[in-house]
């Protein structure tokens, strides 16, 4: 059965997740020069690391569906909570391609119930 639906979407969700990621570690290093530490640079870290895993989760999800979608949901997630703002727009993406992924039954017609 054909994935593309959320292999496109997965894919789509990791690369403005690593946008997010820069603007965040961005503003955190700015953060850091002005008063002299800031945790926003590690969260921007995890997003970035988040963002290569929904990345590998959207290629797995054309040979493993249900191990694609959690990674592809459990990357969603985590980009929204590391770095809240800048990561909604990519956890649009992201969430509903893992539960996609993970829910979607596929249509095999060899496969006797």
């Amino acid at each position: 059965m054909s994935r593309l639906t959320e292999m496109i979407l997965g894919i789509l969700g990791g690369l403005l997740g690593f946008g997010g990621a820069f603007l965040a570690l961005f503003i955190g290093t700015v953060d850091e020069v002005v008063s002299g530490s800031s945790e926003i640079s590690s969260l921007g870290v995890s997003a970035f690391l988040f963002s290569a895993l929904a990345i590998i989760g959207a290629i797995v999800v054309k040979f493993k569906a249900k191990l694609g979608g959690g990674l592809m949901l459990i990357s969603g997630i985590a980009i929204l909570v590391s770095i809240s703002l800048f990561g909604v727009i990519p956890a649009l993406f992201l969430i509903p391609a893992g539960l996609m992924g993970i829910l979607r039954k596929s249509k095999n017609p060899n496969v006797a119930v």
